[in-house]
């Protein structure tokens, strides 16, 4: 999983294994082996790849990108899997995304769209939060 991780963010971000093996102090044939799966990085080398690329260590060394034809995500992006509609509208949010953005049944959801780009869950609590610091800025400028 990693070699395959690792080939593809190098071609995504347009380098040569020459470039690659530059930028880590190694040989070309280092990461070509690595990118082959006939050899493994080191986690120093897996740690200044993910720094290369942008992306978490995590990401790097297990991404499964193939499961959903999706390259490895840059820090902070993710691909929580698909949602089927239901009948009546309704989705199931997968835990994963629900753990990590800590929601919780009952919570409720902003859903904002954009014909061009789809749609967008936001937390109620934090479009609240923007509106507030939105309104308290107006508020000092009419204070001037």
């Amino acid at each position: 999983m990693i070699n395959m991780n690792i080939k593809q963010l190098r071609m995504h971000h347009q380098l040569t294994q020459e470039e690659v093996a530059n930028h880590l102090n190694v040989s070309r044939q280092v990461v070509a082996k690595w990118e082959k799966g006939e050899s493994t990085p080191d986690i120093q080398y897996c740690i200044e790849l993910a720094k290369l690329y942008n992306v978490t260590l995590d990401n790097l060394v297990k991404y499964e990108g193939e499961v959903a034809g999706l390259g490895v995500p840059p820090k902070g992006k993710h691909f929580f899997g698909i949602a089927t509609l239901g009948e009546r509208g309704q989705i199931v949010i997968p835990k994963k995304a629900r753990d990590l953005f800590n929601f919780h049944a009952g919570d409720k959801l902003i859903i904002v769209g954009d014909e061009d780009r789809g749609l967008a869950i936001i937390p109620e609590q934090m479009m609240n939060s923007f509106f507030h610091m939105v309104k308290s800025s107006f508020d000092l400028e009419g204070d001037k």
